[in-house]
């Protein structure tokens, strides 16, 4: 097993051994090399996380439940560090950390409008959603820019679309409209499980001989 592939296997036990992946290994003890099926599995359930635990934070936001607001918040920056952590055997480490920042900021925006949805304050929640966009841009021309198969288009579109469901799901709880949120979560779920299968088909056709 070669030094990237190595490396992607044992990210992929050290994922699912923090996230509960779902995905099935047939030996922990016997490393084998990662397959499409694995890496879109990791992929998913990373982003699956990222939903759960930004919905736990707008969520105490909205009741006031700050203490519980705060644990949340420590598990989306572990979650930020993982998810960061899958495009490292590809790429190293420098870049690792530059996903890291970035999906940091995304968090640190989703935050500030949230609180200032919270707050009633339309001065800062228009702010914020001008930083969604300065964001989105960041993230788009930092994938496009490490992987020739996704564009910038197609980037920027994806992850707008998932900034607009942070933002549904954030006015829903200000509004007190549970019901709307339920039926506004399976298509968040549903859209990450896209941008998941399209970073991992992305490194499939970038990396073909990584995977088996």
């Amino acid at each position: 097993m070669n030094t990237i592939r190595r490396s992607m296997a044992l990210l992929v036990f050290t994922v699912i051994g923090i996230g509960g992946c779902a995905h099935d290994w047939s030996s922990m003890s016997d490393p084998h090399p990662v397959t499409v099926a694995d890496m879109q599995a990791v992929l998913r359930d990373e982003w699956s996380r990222h939903l759960f635990w930004i919905r736990t934070v707008v969520l105490d936001n909205a009741k006031n439940d700050l203490r519980s607001r705060d644990f949340a918040e420590k598990a989306v920056m572990a979650n930020t560090r993982d998810m960061a952590k899958t495009v490292a055997p590809f790429y190293g480490d420098a870049v690792s950390e530059q996903f890291r920042t970035l999906l940091t900021k995304h968090y640190g925006v989703i935050k500030a409008y949230s609180e200032a949805t919270v707050a009633g304050n339309k001065r800062q929640q228009d702010a914020a959603m001008a930083q969604f966009a300065l964001n989105t841009d960041e993230i788009a021309a930092f994938f496009s820019g490490i992987n020739p198969h996704l564009s910038k288009d197609t980037v920027r579109s994806l992850f707008a679309a998932h900034v607009d469901h942070h933002v549904a799901q954030i006015d829903k709880f200000q509004d007190k409209d549970y019901a709307g949120e339920e039926e506004t979560w399976p298509v968040m779920e549903h859209h990450v499980y896209g941008i998941a299968d399209a970073l991992a088909a992305a490194l499939v056709k970038q990396f073909p001989t990584k995977f088996n």
